[in-house]
């Protein structure tokens, strides 16, 4: 492997590395984009998997070199990130500190149990702004130095100039793969939550995979804001590599129009499209995230922006944990799909 100014930034291997790169025909077939790929970034081991263990590798080994104590970190009550951070303190013999911006709910689901079987502290903050959470770790970190503790922030879904560079290295896997297979992807689609995933595609794109398009599915932030953070994320990513590169708004093709009524809201298309990778090809995607960025790409497709001439690479970013925390609805669309099969199953019989 050619050596590149990402091998010279600090890491400490948490995931399982490469993760695979399958053909999806039968799902592809499904959405009109016959040549899908999915990069199986649920693969990566940690806590069960996803994207964030990418990140954190970045992450925890700055926090190590600072002789951390304790990781403090945000998200939702179903927060991926959240759930892998508790883990890597685990794993790092740390403790963990999550600020969760909802209401607690009535019992746990999902991540939530997996946060406290890791044994972090988890503390709730309904419907705290950004700004607020921010304030609130802040704080927790002064006191907890005044006790002797050595903590270590880490922003929303670890989407920071480091962070980022998880998803630059793995773009450089990736054009790896795409080599050794003989494919030439135009299109590599993820869902945005933070944007920490989306800036370190597009730096690793710029520098490993000049001719790929990358393209974001908003899960929770407007469009434009997205953009401009995940500009702003991968210039100073950028800027930490010491690689010269920069980035504007204009440079992130990035869509909300899938998102729904809000962040960690499940949507009739999201449904659809888990149980569309379900039933095509034993996929399990999340409601989340990878729901709605999957809902996004059958959109894309339908409206050309995907051609189906072309190679896609969608990146699965995990989360299936989540999917426990929507058990009802879950259970309901796949009885609304069984039965749409079998009356399909009936009118081609008849006929």
């Amino acid at each position: 492997m050619t050596m590149h100014p990402l091998d010279a930034i600090r890491r400490l291997p948490l995931a399982h590395l490469p993760t695979p790169l399958e053909p999806a025909p039968r799902l592809g077939a499904a959405l009109g984009l016959p040549q899908l790929w999915v990069k199986r970034d649920d693969c990566t081991g940690l806590a069960m998997g996803g994207n964030k263990a990418r990140k954190l590798e970045y992450l925890v080994a700055d926090a190590v070199a600072q002789g951390a104590t304790v990781l403090i970190t945000t998200g939702g009550v179903q927060s991926n990130h959240a759930r892998m951070t508790a883990a890597a303190a685990c794993r790092l013999g740390m403790r963990a500190l999550l600020f969760l911006s909802d209401d607690p709910p009535p019992e746990p689901q999902g991540n939530l149990v997996l946060d406290r079987l890791f044994g972090a502290e988890v503390r709730f903050l309904p419907d705290a702004r950004l700004s607020e959470v921010d304030t609130a770790m802040a704080e927790a970190a002064r006191d907890l130095a005044a006790l002797g503790e050595i903590p270590y922030i880490i922003p929303v879904g670890g989407s920071t100039s480091r962070g980022c560079l998880g998803y630059a290295r793995a773009v450089r896997e990736l054009a790896e793969q795409v080599d050794g297979a003989q494919i030439q992807p135009a299109a590599m689609v993820a869902a945005v939550g933070s944007c920490g995933t989306l800036a370190g595609l597009m730096l690793g794109g710029r520098c490993f995979l000049p001719h790929c398009q990358v393209v974001g599915i908003s899960v929770s932030p407007p469009a434009a804001r997205a953009r401009t953070q995940a500009a702003r994320i991968a210039t100073d990513a950028a800027s930490l590599l010491g690689v010269a590169e920069s980035f504007g708004p204009e440079d992130c093709l990035l869509f909300d129009d899938w998102l729904g009524p809000g962040y960690g809201i499940p949507t009739p298309a999201s449904l659809a499209a888990i149980a569309a990778a379900a039933r095509t090809e034993g996929l399990i995607l999340d409601p989340v995230y990878t729901g709605k960025a999957l809902a996004g790409v059958r959109g894309l497709a339908e409206r050309g922006v995907l051609s189906p001439d072309a190679s896609v690479v969608f990146w699965h970013t995990g989360g299936a944990p989540a999917l426990f925390a929507f058990a009802d609805l879950m259970r309901e669309e796949a009885m609304r799909t069984t039965e749409d099969a079998r009356q399909a199953q009936t009118r081609k019989c008849k006929t």
